[in-house]
């Protein structure tokens, strides 16, 4: 006999998970579905966030800032080191129980708000809204059947991979791989210098890696403003990683103790790359291969993404889907927000998620994060705007920290000073990038923000100074 409950949510991801929480917290019955494993077989809730992709990945990038601090800055502070080396093992040792204690963490809030855990692959059998849509839990001992007349799909992506060119996880890695490499290679290769090709090559770089990054754009960060995109490739380049744009791949070949990578530069030269390991991040495809999406006629586009509304709703009724499975850009907080707002919708509330305030972040060093609009979308779509911008050189605190990379840039209507777009990078962007966030959430000013009183000495008086910037005014440049 089938478990009945009020809604069943496919995937416990950050929007999968986070989607149970509040419809079990609006009164719903509620049921989440995940397939993750540890290494000991047993369930590791959390998705590729957790498992393979930002809680690992600021792990390893915190511990390899560490070494590289404990290498290159703490004589500036009088402090001396002999002998310095890096226990690769045991960095990864740390990551997998940061790992852990989120997985553990999730388990704990799904018994907390009475969520029912179902360990396994979840996949559609057949139903419909009336009787109620039956989902098929396999994996464990024995399937279970599940039915509920809502259903949440928050399935998460996959790495995509090239043409003829598979993930063994060895020579050929994937994110997941790349988090667990054992030791330092001494070259290392990356195809696309994205978010996890920069925050990876950045990793092993630290510890003593070659790291070579082949980019097909001919812009770098083509999606961050221009005059961030420009600092950073500056400053990693600075740092040692050797990006090549404009890069096209020929061909590769995996080696005994390696890979070869033939491609042509942006002149159209023909190179040839040897590295002992390749990390490809071309991109991710939507996880929808085992959902069963034809068993109940759940619509599809030709790449895979669930088609939704605005809203989250697909063509089925009942049915809905969020996260990297849908539009949208590929951020596990921007699938919380979906996740949140479909399990209030189902409770009768009107929730609204703005994909024009969802801060972007990359957590390198410096750190890169932006929200809204960049400068170059700005003069595309021909709106009259002032800007703004302040170096972190000129802030006390970044002076103290020892660290003045970067700038903060803020970008505000000509007419209105609407906030239309704020880019950071420097320290702790990632924090800041949130102030900018809630100012344009609720159409904040340029003004508005040079008038709020900020602590001093913080980092955040960077913002306040280049919102005083957008009117030329600033106190302390």
């Amino acid at each position: 006999m089938a478990s009945v409950f009020d809604l069943i949510v496919i995937g416990a991801g950050p929007g999968g998970y986070i989607a149970a929480i509040r419809a079990a917290q609006l009164g719903l019955k509620v049921a989440c579905v995940d397939a993750w494993r540890n290494a000991q077989g047993g369930p590791a809730p959390g998705g590729t966030c957790t498992n393979v992709g930002c809680i690992p990945s600021k792990a390893l990038l915190q511990s390899s800032e560490h070494f590289e601090q404990a290498g290159h800055a703490f004589a500036a502070h009088g402090i001396g080191l002999n002998g310095l080396s890096i226990d690769v093992p045991t960095m990864q040792q740390r990551k997998a129980q940061v790992v852990k204690q989120n997985n553990e963490g999730i388990l704990y809030l799904f018994k907390k708000n009475k969520v029912t855990f179902f360990h396994g692959m979840a996949s559609f059998k057949g139903g419909d809204a009336d009787a109620g849509w039956q989902v098929g839990v396999s994996g464990g001992e024995a399937e279970q059947a599940l039915v509920a007349r809502q259903i949440i799909i928050a399935t998460g992506s996959v790495p995509r991979s090239l043409p003829g060119l598979d993930f063994d996880e060895q020579r050929v890695l994937s994110n997941d791989g790349a988090l667990a490499i054992g030791g330092v290679p001494k070259t290392l290769g990356v195809i696309g210098a994205g978010v996890i090709g920069l925050e990876m090559g950045s990793v092993w770089r630290r510890l003593g890696a070659q790291v070579t990054l082949l980019e097909a754009m001919p812009d770098f960060l083509a999606a961050a403003d221009a005059q961030v995109a420009k600092e950073a490739l500056k400053q990693f380049t600075k740092q040692g990683l050797a990006i090549h744009l404009g890069a096209r791949i020929t061909a590769t070949k995996v080696l005994k103790n390696g890979v070869s990578v033939d491609w042509t530069d942006a002149k159209g030269e023909a190179q040839t790359l040897k590295v002992d390991r390749l990390i490809v991040s071309v991109g991710r495809k939507p996880n929808t291969e085992h959902l069963g999406a034809e068993a109940v006629g759940l619509k599809l586009d030709e790449r895979g993404f669930i088609e939704v509304d605005g809203d989250c709703r697909t063509n089925l009724p009942g049915i809905w889907a969020v996260g990297d499975v849908v539009r949208g850009p590929m951020l596990a907080h921007k699938a919380e927000e979906e996740g949140v707002a479909v399990a209030e919708r189902l409770a009768g509330q009107k929730p609204h998620v703005d994909f024009n305030t969802v801060p972007w972040v990359i957590y390198t060093a410096p750190e890169i994060a932006w929200v809204g609009q960049t400068e170059q979308q700005l003069k595309a779509s021909g709106r009259a705007y002032k800007a703004g911008n302040f170096p972190f050189m000129a802030n006390g605190r970044a002076r103290a920290l020892g660290d003045t990379t970067g700038f903060v840039k803020m970008l505000a209507d000509a007419q209105t000073d609407e906030i239309l777009g704020v880019h950071i990078i420097g320290p702790m962007a990632s924090e800041l990038i949130a102030e900018a966030a809630v100012a344009m959430e609720f159409k904040a000013s340029s003004e508005d923000i040079a008038r709020i009183c900020h602590a001093h000495p913080t980092l955040s008086e960077s913002l306040k100074e280049a919102a005083l910037s957008v009117a030329g005014r600033t106190l302390n440049l």
